[in-house]
């Protein structure tokens, strides 16, 4: 994917999403000495950066095709993406959602006009049921972070980052599902030739660190993380793009995203979820490292339950 491609993506999706803000912070320069610019996803339409490559899935069908809805299975943010997004372009939206995901955003799915299908908890269900919708209705599937469109659509938040700050060493995102990761690689690719991508990842769910150890796509037998966005594992579109390009995985354990979400609330007066913070975390523990240099930091989310917060 060159430059011109992506610019293309950029404008296509434009007049659905919010240009997030840019937020710095002295103290938390002085903490890090790092100079630090935090792309603000948790203010994007529905509160995370997944509404990027929602909607450039959709806008990427054919007539027929958007007639006909989409597909996906999602417990959470993926599933409000595709809901809005579909929305926003007048097309059906369908969700397999687990019949144990948070009420709050199963209402925030059917508040955006999703139709749900619940299903187990695990995988297995969740694309059965994906799948049994595709053929009762002729719904598109769209991966949550296993599809080209979904990568380079998420690409565009870093794309939006290098032109504010072009001369950013590093772009530090969360690694879940792939898809952020892989879309900022081939952003920092194209719109700088000095910017390298490195990701943050819970101990508890650590299977892209393993995989770029073995070369092949790792899963985890459980994934018992706060960080509930990152419990998904690569797939293999967006897996050898990460095993290529990936300056490194730095793994944090679940205190490490606690004190990171905490100083995020306290010292920004912005709200992010616990997956969010997994990108600071990251950085934080690698500061020696790039003391001195300029980071742009993805803030990926903000959809929190904030009856239930860690700290």
């Amino acid at each position: 994917m060159n430059k011109s491609d992506l610019q293309k993506v950029h404008r296509r999706i434009k007049p659905y999403i919010h240009r997030t803000p840019v937020l710095t912070s002295q103290l938390l320069n002085q903490i890090s000495g790092v100079d630090l610019f935090f792309k603000c996803e948790n203010f994007q339409k529905m509160g995370a950066f997944k509404m990027r490559g929602a909607t450039n899935a959709i806008l990427n069908l054919t007539k027929a095709q958007q007639s006909k809805g989409v597909v996906t299975h999602s417990s959470g943010n993926f599933a409000q993406a595709l809901a809005l997004a579909a929305k926003s372009v007048g097309v059906k939206a369908y969700i397999a959602m687990p019949e144990n995901a948070p009420q709050v955003k199963k209402d925030a799915v059917l508040g955006y006009g999703g139709i749900i299908r619940e299903c187990d908890s695990n995988t297995v269900a969740r694309e059965a049921a994906a799948d049994k919708i595709r053929q009762e209705t002729g719904a598109t599937f769209v991966h949550p972070s296993n599809d080209h469109d979904v990568i380079h659509g998420q690409g565009t938040a870093a794309i939006e980052l290098l032109e504010d700050y072009p001369d950013l060493d590093y772009i530090f995102t969360p690694v879940g599902g792939g898809g952020l990761l892989a879309g900022t690689i081939l952003a920092a690719n194209a719109f700088s030739e000095v910017c390298k991508v490195i990701a943050g990842e819970p101990e508890n769910a650590d299977d892209a660190y393993r995989s770029l150890i073995s070369g092949k796509i790792e899963l985890n037998e459980s994934a018992n993380t706060i960080a509930d966005g990152l419990r998904t594992n690569l797939g293999d579109r967006n897996f050898p793009i990460i095993k290529e390009y990936v300056e490194q995985i730095i793994l944090v354990n679940e205190q490490d995203i606690i004190d990171a979400m905490k100083l995020i609330w306290e010292r920004m007066k912005i709200i992010v979820e616990p997956s969010s913070a997994v990108a600071f975390a990251a950085l934080l523990k690698h500061k020696d490292h790039i003391k001195g240099k300029k980071a742009g930091v993805i803030l990926s989310g903000g959809n929190v339950d904030v009856s239930n917060l860690p700290f």
